[in-house]
């Protein structure tokens, strides 16, 4: 499928498949759920959905896509999903994370020809133990530490330690495999499908994951990251078509240029104004917006790219937007740009995460409440319960009229959930860094690990000195040098705890301050 020419032209338009069937969704139930046939190995569950936040149109306001009667709506379960960039998966290891309400677990398969990535269910079938905790053996085998079984790349059992060896085959029943689902890697991000019965398996022939094509030309760097969010799918689709806050929320992170807005003499400090928007096309894959400073496309359901106009440099902002669970997302994106390619060259990535994890906690607080006030208003309120009504916001409504149109205001979950948002947390817990990011980062693993060590060093090295003075004969000046080194070796592992706290596990964001 062709994707995303929009990076190279001045005005995109929504994707048309060439290289594949068009996109097709199928119809939902009435109560927003159908039975998922049964998958190979394993059983199916039943698709659910999540009430989401709905809208009623006003007059005029952002048009919404007409549909009929007919029309099929969006289906969540014929999509690609983004699993992770591989540049923050190890080889050595299996890495589980819940997408669409699925637990599964991505591993890579060294024992296949040439090596590849899989995505198997996180539940190994003898006893539902997390896959997800194992191990990849010497063999190349994902292995379940619970008792020891051990699967193939296509979700084979091959051993069973406690199976005689002279008794029957057990391991070749087909309750002792495991649910393979199809996966590529494309852009340098591992996507899956979410169907593992045996007619999608050749999925990929019919239809591809969205392709932004800079992110692999040569010419460009790109910048990866993952954060998980504890708010929900809509919720953080809104927010990222909503460029208007971002002097207000992001005050002292991101600065927004100033708009002329003529006839105005009172300007704030913060540089907001009127932002022109314009809705052009919109379906149910999705639609494309057109403002000031060039395009937004949204490729239903996952991935948003905002592309400036073709004369300015070339800096591509890429979302994927996954639906994790009612009240939890997971935001990744890649930065790929044409400019600045020395600066990217010799800065380590988890430097630029530091910022881009701030940008993320500065609004957190506020999404997270007002996803539980949306729920409090009424969930098919929202535009009633809003007042929208400046072009700025157009963007904003204009996915709320598609999540409505085509989705009836409710995500096709791939199990059963519980329509209700998780228990209200600390403001410590909404913008933990720790668990929603650095373990997922390699590069932030690393750097966490590597000021750890450090600071440890400076703290051995503050008591060395100590401990050489007690027992050392010399000087004045040469024991105020000692001194004085060692205070410095002291003041510097507390300086490093701090950035540790305040980068890798937690800081507050206090706008009233900002």
């Amino acid at each position: 499928m062709n994707l995303l020419p929009l990076a190279r032209a001045t005005r995109p338009s929504l994707p048309l498949s060439t290289a594949a069937a068009p996109l097709r969704s199928g119809k939902l139930s009435a109560y927003g759920g159908a039975r998922i046939a049964q998958p190979r190995c394993r059983h199916a569950a039943d698709l659910s959905a999540s009430a989401v936040a709905a809208e009623t149109p006003r007059a005029g306001e952002a048009p919404a896509p007409s549909v009929t009667a007919e029309e099929e709506q969006f289906d969540w379960l014929d999509q690609w999903y983004p699993f992770a960039p591989v540049c923050d998966l190890d080889r050595g290891a299996p890495h589980g994370k819940t997408v669409l309400g699925l637990d599964v677990v991505a591993w890579y398969d060294r024992a296949s020809a040439g090596g590849e990535w899989r995505v198997f269910a996180d539940a190994c079938p003898h006893r539902l133990a997390p896959l997800s905790e194992g191990r990849i053996d010497d063999k190349g085998r994902l292995q379940c530490v619970y008792h020891g079984w051990c699967f193939d790349g296509a979700g084979a059992c091959k051993f069973i330690p406690q199976a005689p060896a002279l008794g029957p085959p057990v391991h070749e029943n087909s309750k002792a495999c495991v649910a393979s689902y199809p996966c590529v890697v494309q852009n340098n991000i591992l996507w899956f499908y979410p169907r593992a019965e045996p007619e999608y398996k050749d999925v990929l022939q019919r239809k591809r994951p969205p392709l932004i094509p800079e992110i692999d030309d040569p010419g460009f760097v790109n910048l990866y990251g993952i954060r998980d969010l504890p708010y929900g799918y809509d919720i953080l689709v809104e927010n990222l078509f909503d460029p208007a806050h971002v002097p207000y929320a992001h005050k002292g992170i991101l600065r927004r240029i100033r708009m002329e807005d003529p006839g105005r003499v009172d300007y704030d400090k913060e540089g907001g104004g009127p932002m022109q928007m314009k809705t052009e096309e919109a379906n149910v894959e999705g639609f494309v917006s057109a403002q000031e400073r060039g395009f937004f496309q949204f490729v239903a359901p996952t991935t948003l790219v905002c592309s400036p106009p073709q004369e300015t440099p070339w800096v591509l902002l890429v979302f994927f937007c996954v639906p994790v669970a009612p009240g939890k997302s997971r935001l990744i994106w890649a930065f790929p740009r044409n400019v600045g390619d020395w600066l990217h060259n010799i800065s380590p990535r988890w430097l630029y995460h530091v910022i881009q994890n701030l940008i993320l906690d500065s609004d957190i607080f506020l999404l997270n409440v007002e996803e539980r006030k949306f729920a409090t208003a009424g969930l098919d309120n929202w535009q009633n319960a809003c007042y929208v009504p400046t072009s700025s916001d157009s963007m904003v409504i204009t996915f709320r009229n598609w999540f409505r149109k085509f989705c009836k205001n409710q995500i096709g979950w791939a199990t059963p959930q519980v329509d209700q948002l998780p228990p209200i947390p600390t403001k410590d817990q909404l913008m933990e860094r720790y668990w929603s990011h650095v373990v997922q980062c390699t590069s932030c693993s690393a750097a966490l690990k590597a000021m750890k060590a450090l600071e440890v060093a400076l703290q051995i090295a503050s008591v060395a000195v100590i401990g050489f003075l007690a027992v050392a004969k010399g000087t004045l000046v040469q024991r105020a040098a000692a001194v004085s080194t060692a205070v410095l070796c002291f003041a510097a592992s507390r300086w490093l705890a701090n950035f540790i706290q305040k980068n890798f596990y937690f800081q507050d964001y206090i706008h009233a301050y900002k």
